[in-house]
């Protein structure tokens, strides 16, 4: 096959832009998935300030005035506590008032709750 210069021309500048379009393919897929995580942290977040800061702090990191820090809680202590209003077999609560009533409506959001107090 004998191409002219101006076909080789055309063939090559078609193929950088498939390996352009690749890259660019590629990056967004690895950013998509990054993004995907911040996702479920800033929707942890919201849920945080809006059910949340009624008792435990602003910063999950600092005492509020009822409820306790819960900075780094796991999923499994918000849902026991959170969903059912109990603790996980042979954790310690940091405050025995008692006082947190259960939340149920907030089991859609658990898992992004845990991802935004990480």
């Amino acid at each position: 096959m004998n191409l002219t210069g101006a076909a080789l021309h055309g063939r090559l500048r078609g193929e950088m832009r498939w390996r352009a379009s690749l890259i660019a393919v590629l990056a967004l897929l690895v950013g998509g998935c990054a993004q995907n995580g911040n996702e479920a942290a800033i929707l942890g977040k919201q849920a945080y300030l809006a059910e949340c800061i009624v008792c435990h702090h602003n910063d999950p990191a600092k005492d509020g005035p009822l409820g306790p820090a819960i900075k780094g809680s796991s999923q499994e202590l918000l849902e026991a506590k959170v969903l059912r209003g109990t603790y996980p077999p042979g954790y310690t609560p940091k405050r025995t008032s008692g006082v947190m009533p259960s939340l149920p409506k907030l089991a859609p959001r658990i898992a992004n709750l845990a991802a935004y107090l990480r």
